[in-house]
């Protein structure tokens, strides 16, 4: 058995076994990153998609993504690739009679800098690590963005920042601009609706606001995080970030679809979410809603 120490789960993992991301597993009482390397997702995005706004707006980015996360939100926006695992050499997806193989590209850290270099040529700025949870396997994280760096290129994180602090100072210098889910604002609202932990959460935040370029996002869900009072929270929160220059910092307010596990309730009311972003202008200069 080893111990993971990438996030507050310390998940105890078996001999053979994998932690609760499904992504980090025992090899010879090691804890390893067993999706290293493999991409389930790769595409040229607009840098607005990440979302970033404010961060060479109008460019495209080359956005890769693997498998495997440390949270288990019921509204999961990539639940395929997010809940998937390896099992006996293949990475599969779905429960039961569900289960289907998933198609993977095994590339590794040069191969990934070839490809962000050679789509130069198409404007590509660099590589954003996002699509599934990157910091489950933040070995590959590491060592790709110093080959991004070296390549004069730009790395962008897409996180839930549920990790411990040890993976953020690591992670953190390296990266040019990140996107940070900030799903709610009470410990029990992470807890028990999102399996995660927000004191980690907010603890990467207030790490990474002021050493590099952050935005974050938060989902509105009917009926969970989506009062006034908690807006205001979040926005005054964020606002005291990085020495009261918190006020800078973006905050994308996004709609939620039914999917996934939550499909008992409707889409989040546009007009709730303009006015959850006024109130947000209460405390913050750039606010910015999505999905509308």
């Amino acid at each position: 058995m080893a111990i993971c120490d990438v996030c507050f789960r310390k998940c105890n993992i078996p001999a053979g076994g994998t932690g609760a991301c499904r992504a980090r597993k025992e090899k010879r009482g090691e804890v390893v990153p067993g999706n290293y390397g493999h991409i389930t997702g790769l595409a040229l995005d607009p840098i607005e998609k990440k979302p970033l706004s404010r961060f060479m707006p109008g460019s495209v980015i080359l956005s890769a993504g693997s498998y495997g996360c440390n949270l288990d939100c019921p509204f999961c926006q990539n639940h395929d690739i997010a809940g998937a695992y390896e099992k006996d050499g293949k990475v599969l997806c779905g429960i039961g009679a569900g289960v289907q193989i998933m198609k993977t590209e095994f590339l590794n850290p040069e191969e990934l800098r070839d490809l962000a270099v050679d789509l130069k040529s198409r404007g590509n700025i660099g590589v954003a690590y996002t699509y599934n949870e990157p910091l489950v396997g933040y070995e590959y994280i590491l060592d790709c963005a110093k080959l991004i760096k070296d390549a004069g290129m730009v790395n962008v994180l897409v996180s839930n920042g549920c990790v411990n602090e040890k993976i953020a100072d690591m992670v953190i210098p390296m990266m040019d601009a990140m996107n940070i889910d900030l799903k709610c604002f009470t410990v029990e609202g992470y807890g028990d609706f999102l399996k995660g932990d927000l004191g980690s959460v907010k603890r990467f935040i207030e790490k990474a606001a002021g050493n590099t370029h952050l935005e974050i996002t938060t989902l509105i869900i009917p009926g969970f995080n989506d009062s006034d009072n908690e807006m205001k929270c979040i926005s005054e929160w964020i606002s005291g970030l990085a020495g009261g220059r918190g006020t800078d910092i973006p905050l994308h307010i996004s709609r939620f679809f039914p999917q996934h596990r939550l499909t008992d309730r409707a889409a989040t009311d546009v007009d709730k979410v303009y006015h959850l972003a006024d109130v947000a202008r209460g405390n913050l200069k750039y606010v910015y809603t999505g999905n509308c």
